[in-house]
């Protein structure tokens, strides 16, 4: 299940250990979620976040009570938690409508938590995330200074009332500008007014941080005088992200962060079994980052979702690693396709296929492994097929590139051949192969799509100077 030594996980780096269900899109089942608590627990995590954007309860008609069979639901949720660990934190996000300013809507705030307090949640979040960046009601404008004050003074309240509520309850808040060097004025002002008892997520440099480190972590708790609770969005792929698939493990995350940091929540993909691969390898880096290995995890990730096609889904897995976390997308491939370029420059067509050839044709048979089945995780491919569907082209195209250039034809019939493969990869709209497929075809067709200069007719007539022609 793991490559983190048991020891590790009782006694993991950091305090804070999750998965949050925050992406924009259709929420989770519920038999999802107790699913994910237990995949999770299993993997030494310690907290389930509830917060699907597209929950009208918690953001839209964030004040509209529950009915008895959702508060049956939630209480499912937290009784499968506290079986294997795991405690769920409830968030609410009322920033779209709330007026900071009137004592009523902070205690509809608190009435809700407390709704859900009887099930014996005790920690809460108070989102105000993606929400406008200024105070909008009148009332507010004309009593805080800023939004930064109006959001700590009505999370401050709901905290004191928490605290009288629910006892050993906590809050985290999730700012309005959750990203950044962590000391901008909006979030230094926003954690030097809250109560010191109430924690704050962060996203690092950017929404979608390519690292973490101690050091960024440092400047944001003396800055804000809170250390960060990471909501990192890593695997989520909703909004602009929706044509990448999620599926690489782990990186960019420094092995001293948690010297600076209370923890790490992932944000995951509305694709519920592909995002187990990555969260997977997140429990591992969270467990001990000091001893992490990327690919090691992953690996065992691998064959822990995918089963007995682990091999196959890493072939197509290899070619997806496009995300903010990633420095490189397709190494095999990328390696394979720049032989393949060196070869034809120097002439040497053994080398241009040596190493492609049979790579494609490897790609090729797992891919037809994948689409045909059986398979053993059917979920798992059915969220990925309009990805390996790509991948099954691409690695088609490789095959014909290979034997065209075997055959000596690359040149006169690559163009016409290879250009069908390279419009088809393009309408599918789906990342795969990175880049360098899209711009191998591309070359080898378009080099050869550019007009090219038509021969004279040959004729016995001399042909006449200009001075003859007057």
């Amino acid at each position: 299940m793991s490559v983190v030594d048991a020891s590790r996980r009782d006694s993991p780096a950091f305090g804070i250990r999750g998965v949050v269900e925050g992406f924009y899109g259709t929420p989770w089942t519920h038999a999802d979620r107790l699913e994910m608590i237990r995949f999770i627990g299993a993997r030494g995590m310690n907290r389930f976040v509830y917060s699907p954007k597209d929950d009208p309860f918690l953001r839209r008609d964030w004040a509209q009570p529950y009915g008895p069979e959702a508060l049956a639901d939630l209480a499912e949720l937290v009784s499968a938690g506290t079986a294997v660990g795991v405690d769920l934190i409830y968030c609410l996000s009322p920033g779209l409508s709330i007026r900071y300013s009137d004592e009523a809507d902070a205690e509809r705030v608190l009435d809700k938590l407390a709704s859900v307090a009887a099930l014996g949640i005790t920690h809460f979040g108070l989102l105000v995330d993606d929400v406008p960046g200024r105070l909008q009601h009148d009332a507010d404008i004309a009593r805080y200074a800023s939004l930064a004050e109006a959001q700590a003074t009505l999370a401050n309240l709901v905290f004191q009332g928490l605290r009288a509520r629910v006892p050993g309850a906590s809050l985290i808040v999730c700012p309005t500008d959750y990203w950044g060097y962590g000391d901008e004025p909006y979030i230094a002002e926003l954690g030097q007014t809250l109560d010191a008892g109430i924690a704050l997520f962060w996203t690092g440099r950017a929404i979608c941080s390519a690292t973490l480190d101690a050091a960024d972590a440092g400047v944001f708790t003396r800055a804000t005088g809170h250390p960060p609770t990471y909501w990192d969005n890593y695997p989520v792929n909703d909004v602009a992200m929706g044509h990448e698939l999620h599926v690489g493990p782990y990186r960019g995350r420094s092995a001293d962060l948690a010297r600076n940091a209370e923890g790490v929540i992932a944000n995951a993909m509305e694709r519920f079994e592909s995002s187990k691969i990555a969260i997977a390898t997140i429990a591992d880096y969270l467990a001990s980052p000091a001893e992490y290995d990327a690919e090691k995890s992953w690996d065992a990730a691998l064959r822990d979702v995918a089963g007995r096609d682990a091999d196959a889904y890493r072939d197509f897995a290899d070619n997806s690693r496009s995300s903010c976390l990633s420095q490189l997308d397709a190494p095999e491939v990328t390696f394979a396709l720049e032989e393949h370029t060196f070869g034809l420059l120097i002439g040497d067509t053994d080398r241009a296929v040596r190493i492609l050839g049979p790579l494609a044709d490897r790609l090729a048979a797992s891919a037809r492994r994948l689409l045909d089945g059986p398979v053993e995780n059917a979920r798992l491919i059915a969220e990925s097929r309009p990805w390996i569907e790509a991948f099954a082209v691409g690695a088609e195209a490789m095959q014909v590139m290979a034997r065209l250039t075997a055959d000596g034809l690359l040149e006169t019939d690559g163009p016409r051949v290879l250009r069908p493969f390279l419009d088809d990869l393009r309408a599918r709209r789906v990342r795969i192969f990175g880049d360098v497929l899209d711009m191998t075809l591309d070359g080898l067709c378009r080099t050869h799509d550019l007009p090219h200069p038509q021969p004279q007719p040959l004729t016995e007539e001399p042909l006449l100077t200009q001075k003859e022609q007057q």
